[in-house]
C-alpha cells in the first residue's frame, strides 16, 4: 500500500488582496499548493500568487473567465505541487473567490 506523501488542507476563500489563511484564520506558512478553485467573476479576471507577501516572487498568474451566471475554474498541478517557501499572497482582480489546496 502507498503511503501519503503529506496532508492535504484548503485555505479560506481569498475574496480580495491579502494573504491566504488556514480554516482557523491564521496565515498559511510554507506550503506546496497543489490545486486552484476560483469562483469566477462576471469579467474576466485573474489571480497572482506570491511567495510571502505583496511583493515576493510571483508562483503563478491564474486567469478567470468571465461568467454571466454561477461558475468555477479548477486547476490541478501536477507532480509535488508549486513551493511557496514563506506563505502565500494572493492579488484578486475580477474574481469572486479563490481556494487553495495546498499540503
Amino acid at each position: 500500500m502507498a503511503s501519503m506523501q503529506y496532508d492535504v488542507f484548503a485555505t479560506q476563500p481569498l475574496t480580495s488582496t491579502g494573504n491566504f489563511l488556514n480554516q482557523n484564520g491564521l496565515a498559511v506558512p510554507r506550503a506546496r499548493i497543489k490545486s486552484i478553485y476560483a469562483v469566477n467573476g462576471t469579467s474576466a479576471g485573474s489571480v497572482v500568487i506570491r511567495d510571502g507577501s505583496s511583493t515576493g516572487p510571483i508562483l503563478i498568474t491564474f486567469n478567470t473567465p468571465a461568467n454571466t451566471t454561477t461558475g468555477n475554474s479548477m486547476f490541478l498541478i501536477p507532480g509535488e505541487g508549486i513551493l511557496a517557501s514563506t506563505g502565500l499572497h494572493g492579488t484578486v482582480t475580477n474574481t469572486t473567490s479563490i481556494t487553495l489546496i495546498y499540503g
